[in-house]
């Protein structure tokens, strides 16, 4: 491509200053946002970010359609929501615009093991209008990729074990609550626990009616299945509390988590594949204490058996940075919802991020 990709940011909380930075850092530019939060509402893209001024303000939701419209984005960022029916509208209006779109959606990543209807819908849409929609951030690398490298230079494999921590003061309220985080425990167990204790029939039927809550796991697994050709044969999930011995603040839920409380989850993921590999993952999201850390850590029990560890990554920077560098995979990908095992490695990217459209 022999101009600036040009991108529309769909959300301007915590993760779009990034994201929109490395949009402009990496050669692209961004022609428009959108948010619903009226305290952002007017601004300028570069009040936000904490530069001067870019000369694009944000609208409301209302303007979005008319807006993308106008300035005709090459992509579309969306870092909103965790769950695809939370994303649908604004993954659906890119898709009925022929926009592709990139978002840091925890379920995007692989949603058609756990929403088919919406995936379904999203697809036939973009192929209809010619774009791709997908999702990525994080877990593309650090939970996909990294494990999948591994994989490649291991003779047998027998189980792959994950698990990886962060902190949900850093990706908003809405993540933080979908966590439990500021629940009594039973609250907990009645909101959150309670939607695992079901049978595989029912989980089907919830998945089937696009009402079964994920972790972020279980896409993880489904990706990792599909990225290393193994067949599920049956998944299952439970969410067990986080409590601190101690009351923690947490500025994102704006109260005092006391001791004893929830302050967010550990879903475990058990994947049983046809083949015998069995993949069991787990992510623990919580408000941290002063003395936690993120940290990811991968074992491939087989011959030989390899185990990854990664302490205090940056989580949002690098959810930030997989998204922009995967706006090329995204343009160049075929038509409709493309999860990114399909798009290749993530790559580093030199050069503009034009000059990697074909």
């Amino acid at each position: 491509m022999d101009r600036k990709i040009k991108v529309v940011q769909y959300g301007v909380g915590k993760m779009s200053v990034y994201t929109m930075r490395y949009v402009y850092e990496k050669g692209a530019e961004i022609v428009g946002a959108i948010d619903v939060n009226p305290e952002v509402i007017g601004k300028d893209i570069g009040e936000i970010m904490g530069t001067q001024n870019k000369g694009v303000k944000v609208v409301s939701l209302e303007e979005a359609e008319n807006m993308m419209k106008e300035t005709q984005p090459d992509i579309a960022i969306v870092t909103t929501m965790s769950l695809i029916k939370d994303v649908e509208e604004s993954l659906m209006l890119c898709a009925k615009l022929g926009i592709n779109c990139i978002t840091t959606c925890e379920e995007a990543f692989y949603p058609m093991n756990s929403n088919p209807n919406i995936t379904k819908k999203l697809d036939e849409l973009a192929k209809q209008t010619g774009c791709t929609i997908t999702g990525s951030g994080y877990q593309d690398i650090y939970w996909g990729q990294l494990i999948s490298s591994i994989a490649g230079s291991t003779h047998t494999i027998k189980k792959i074990k994950g698990s990886s921590s962060y902190n949900v003061e850093d990706y908003g309220i809405a993540l933080a609550k979908a966590h439990g985080a500021g629940l009594s425990i039973e609250e907990f167990d009645k909101q959150v626990a309670s939607v695992d204790r079901i049978s595989d029939e029912e989980r089907q039927a919830l998945i089937e009616k696009g009402e079964y809550l994920p972790s972020y796991m279980w896409n993880v697994n489904g990706w990792l299945c599909d990225k290393l050709g193994l067949t599920v044969k049956r998944q299952t999930q439970k969410t067990i509390p986080q409590t601190h011995t101690q009351d923690i603040e947490s500025s994102t839920l704006g109260m005092t988590v006391t001791a004893g409380m929830a302050t967010g989850m550990s879903a475990v993921v058990t994947t049983q594949t046809e083949e015998g590999i069995i993949i069991e993952s787990e992510c623990i999201g919580k408000v941290y204490s002063k003395d936690d850390f993120d940290k990811n850590e991968w074992t491939i029990v087989g011959e030989p058996e390899t185990t990854l560890v990664i302490n205090r990554p940056a989580t949002v920077e690098l959810t930030c940075a997989s998204i922009v560098n995967r706006i090329p995979d995204v343009i160049n990908s075929r038509s409709g919802y493309v999860p990114t095992e399909e798009m290749g490695e993530l790559n580093y990217r030199v050069k503009a991020l034009n000059e990697y459209v074909k």
